[in-house]
């Protein structure tokens, strides 16, 4: 993050969801990267970056519909370059995609991350 302090941070939101292939694997064989992608989540807290990661339920509250991991950076080019680093995208186990959020209405905006 550093040297980045002329541009005010912006909000991207990465979205992904399981390819075919990743929906085949049986649990124990996904598990090794999921548990990867947490620790990668970490890391990114653990840098000073705000950042939120979790994943997507059906109506009956089971798994599988994907991921969504909020996070700031300086420039969207910054922003991809971030998520291209996540496990489940450098072993092409999701597919995905990225978008600069830009909050304009809604209560409790700046408490996001309290």
């Amino acid at each position: 993050l550093a040297g980045h302090y002329l541009r005010a941070m912006g909000w991207f939101v990465k979205t992904e969801v399981f390819t075919a292939r990743t929906q085949k694997l049986p649990f124990a064989e996904r598990r090794p990267y999921l548990d990867a992608h947490r620790k990668w989540v970490d890391g990114l807290q653990s840098s000073g970056r705000r950042v939120r990661s979790g994943y997507l339920v059906d109506g009956e509250g089971r798994p599988g519909g994907g991921g969504v991991l909020l996070f700031e950076a300086t420039s969207y080019p910054e922003a991809e370059e971030l998520v291209k680093d996540d496990p489940m995208i450098k072993n092409e186990l999701v597919t995905w995609d990225l978008h600069e959020w830009l909050p304009v209405s809604g209560d409790g905006k700046d408490k996001l991350f309290d």
